[in-house]
């Protein structure tokens, strides 16, 4: 009877074995329940100007699609700064198209008359300086008189050379120099006038994505600055599932896997989800998903991207998600 025990033993030992490779394979080929939570996404949205408030267009709790006007500021100062930008850019393009057209032929005839007079002018004082020269020789005259008619003679040459210079100028037109630096303030001019354009338009509060007003910080007549909360929006669209895996799974994910969501609002129903990212690093299971059994293990973290047409998860809702093939055939539709 001393070695009785034997047969006892080995038949445990391999009873044992077996009820560990059962729950090993329950582990890895049973169905996969994670749990987490729909992602809280907002978004907090404000004018890129200042200004009064004129109107605020919705009101917590309203379903808004992208791009549409949530509120709207006075703009009529805006609107005259807009206007004065406009007014110096076409000034200043006025001037760019007069140095690039050059001069017109009315001026070019004009300095071409100037040369003309101004030689005439010229010559009767250069011969009138030659008789007052003669005279002076004969001291018919005083020296002053001869200083004089000099002076004059030096007076028109000078008018002369300056007239011909600027038939020379029109003639040519303008500098590249002058054209290059003036199409720069061109440049400029627009670029104000656009930025003013830019700050009018900014009077307009757009819904940046499809979401719903989840707050109200402005009242209408309120005087707001630049980048100060109006409204703050709940991102519905898409919906994303934060959930968590632990290492023992991890292999039977991949992303762009097909998902089935469940969750308390919907009893008897799923929804399908896909898979989109799945964390490298491991962290521990955080409070908001955490069990007696798991609270101390380490999990990664997925991303789950799922269709929710009825608008049925809220932002923080504790969900639970299945493998495709792991979750329960969804209940007929009432």
């Amino acid at each position: 009877m001393r070695n009785n025990w034997k047969f006892f033993l080995i038949p445990l030992l391999l009873l044992g074995g077996a009820v560990l490779l059962w729950r090993q394979w329950g582990q890895d080929n049973g169905p996969l329940v994670l749990y987490g939570n729909v992602e809280i996404r907002q978004v907090d949205v404000a004018f890129r100007v200042g200004g009064r408030i004129a109107a605020l267009l919705v009101d917590e709790g309203d379903a808004v699609d992208a791009g549409r006007e949530l509120a709207r500021l006075d703009d009529d100062m805006l609107r005259r700064e807009e206007d004065r930008a406009r007014a110096e850019y076409e000034r200043q393009l006025a001037s760019l198209q007069r140095l690039e057209n050059g001069y017109r032929s009315e001026e070019v005839a004009s300095a071409r008359a100037e040369v003309q007079a101004a030689a005439a002018l010229a010559e009767n004082a250069r011969l009138q300086l030659r008789r007052v020269e003669e005279l002076r020789a004969g001291n018919a005259i005083s020296q002053k008189e001869l200083d004089n008619a000099r002076g004059t003679y030096r007076n028109a040459a000078a008018r002369q050379q300056a007239a011909e210079e600027q038939l020379a100028l029109v003639s040519t037109g303008y500098r590249e120099e002058d054209i290059a630096s003036q199409r720069a303030v061109v440049n400029a001019a627009r670029a104000d006038w656009e930025l003013a354009t830019i700050r009018c338009q900014d009077t307009r509060l757009l819904a940046p994505q499809k979401g719903i007003v989840l707050t109200r910080a402005r009242e209408a007549g309120a005087i707001v600055q630049a980048g100060q909360t109006v409204f703050t929006l709940s991102l519905v669209d898409p919906v994303w599932l934060r959930v968590y895996v632990d290492e023992a799974h991890l292999g039977r994910l991949r992303p762009g896997m097909a998902v089935r969501v469940e969750c308390d609002a919907a009893p008897g129903r799923s929804f399908p989800g896909t898979v989109g990212f799945i964390s490298p690093a491991a962290e521990f299971t955080p409070k908001n998903v955490e069990t007696e059994e798991v609270r101390t293990s380490l999990v990664y973290r997925l991303r789950v991207r799922m269709a929710d047409p009825e608008n049925i998860m809220r932002q923080g809702m504790p969900v639970r998600v299945f493998l495709r093939d792991d979750a329960p055939a969804e209940a007929p539709a009432p």
